[in-house]
């Protein structure tokens, strides 16, 4: 059982009359992110080149008149129902229980939550590692404070999403989904700083010619939890051997240098894997620049530079994806082109002139060719943060 004593709602504002009406509906809507850089970086410490996407979850909240939690996917035509005594994390339930993280949080605070009606709908990709998971808490707990017209700022709801999560799934590895979705600017690619969830955004400097596409292998995955719980094995045991000749208690505090150093120190494959995180934080500070400074060439190499490294000294990508990336990097008019997500399988993005999309299209009639899977693909482009739509 929830406890929901331990924070009054006279902490906040609230507008009970305007609550309590069962005619009023709330919808909010929140985007899908995508990352350019730094996704297999030093975990619980790592630094993105990432933006918003032009997907959305969107929710609705109405107030019920019995003390049912109601949710309804209307893409899926699914319903669940659950009630705050029983609000805790189930399996079967499935999407819902990223609603009820939203609603654990609400009740804690003290809020009215025993009756409401949840609907839940939205465009962005499923599984495929942009977020929509999490796009779904977002959208809810923003739904949920304008319902209750609750004055909480986007920092403190996500300090509130964190643990929340955390108690019903275990685990907390969505805070920077969380970030990019409450603070992304449109038209905005973003630094992200996952020691203190800071999102920078920086103006994209492309013209409208440049579209970006996210292109789905269809690639079956087998075993990618595993083989990433060991790809941070190896980053724990190289950061505890590079620290015995040199201060540091990150992988920010070491540079390429270091890693030459320590050859014959660190068993092969762990200093590739330590070298790949150097070397992406120094590629994101550099993309940084490239995007101030509006220089598409060494953003392109910076592109290429961290598939590479992805490729060998990471080791997360796979044949598909490596020939996908190589084909879209010899068409003329293509800035860059990089796996993003997990890895072994999944998606690449790909920044693209619009008038060689078609020749890239063509292109894909040769992977399936020769790999048997039917590539999907969707058009992006960088997104504003969470919001209420209007009724």
């Amino acid at each position: 059982m929830l406890d929901i004593g331990h924070i009054h709602r006279t902490e906040y504002e609230l507008d009970a009359d305007r609550s309590e009406s069962l005619g009023k509906v709330v919808i909010a809507e929140a985007p899908g992110r995508v990352h350019y850089l730094g996704e297999h970086g030093e975990p619980k410490a790592g630094l993105f080149l990432s933006s918003a996407i032009d997907r959305y979850i969107r929710v609705a909240v109405s107030l019920r008149k019995d003390n049912s939690l109601r949710f309804f996917a209307a893409d899926l035509g699914e319903r669940k129902r659950t009630t705050l005594i029983n609000l805790k994390y189930k399996r079967e339930d499935r999407w819902a229980n990223y609603l009820k993280v939203a609603v654990h949080i609400f009740a804690g605070l003290g809020f009215p939550v025993k009756g409401l009606n949840f609907t839940v709908a939205g465009d962005i990709p499923q599984q495929i590692g942009l977020a929509s998971s999490s796009a779904i808490e977002v959208a809810a707990a923003i739904a949920l404070r304008g319902f209750f017209n609750v004055k909480l700022s986007d920092e403190d709801l996500l300090s509130k999403l964190i643990p929340a999560h955390k108690t019903f799934f275990g685990k907390k590895d969505t805070a920077v989904d969380y970030a990019i979705a409450l603070f992304a600017e449109k038209n905005s690619f973003l630094i992200v700083d996952e020691l203190n969830l800071e999102v920078t955004p920086i103006r994209t400097s492309l013209d409208n010619n440049y579209k970006i596409l996210i292109m789905d292998s269809r690639v079956p995955r087998m075993g990618v939890d595993e083989e990433l719980k060991e790809r941070r094995r190896d980053l724990k045991h190289g950061l505890q051997l590079l620290a015995r000749k040199h201060s540091g208690t990150s992988f920010r505090n070491f540079v390429t240098a270091d890693l030459v150093e320590s050859m014959g120190d660190l068993p092969e494959e762990i200093r590739r894997r330590c070298m790949h995180i150097v070397q992406e934080l120094r590629r994101i500070d550099e993309a940084e620049e490239a995007l101030l400074k509006a220089d598409q060439p060494a953003l392109t190499k910076i592109i290429l530079h961290s598939h590479e490294s992805l490729r060998d000294l990471y080791e997360v990508s796979c044949p598909e994806i490596d020939w996908l990336v190589k084909r879209a990097q010899e068409l003329d008019g293509v800035l860059g082109s990089r796996m993003t997500g997990r890895g072994f399988g999944g998606c690449t993005y790909t920044i693209i002139r619009e008038q060689v999309i078609e020749e890239y299209k063509r292109r894909l009639e040769d992977y399936e060719r020769i790999f048997g899977f039917h590539p999907i693909i969707y058009e992006i482009k960088p997104a504003d943060r969470a919001h209420l739509e209007p009724v």
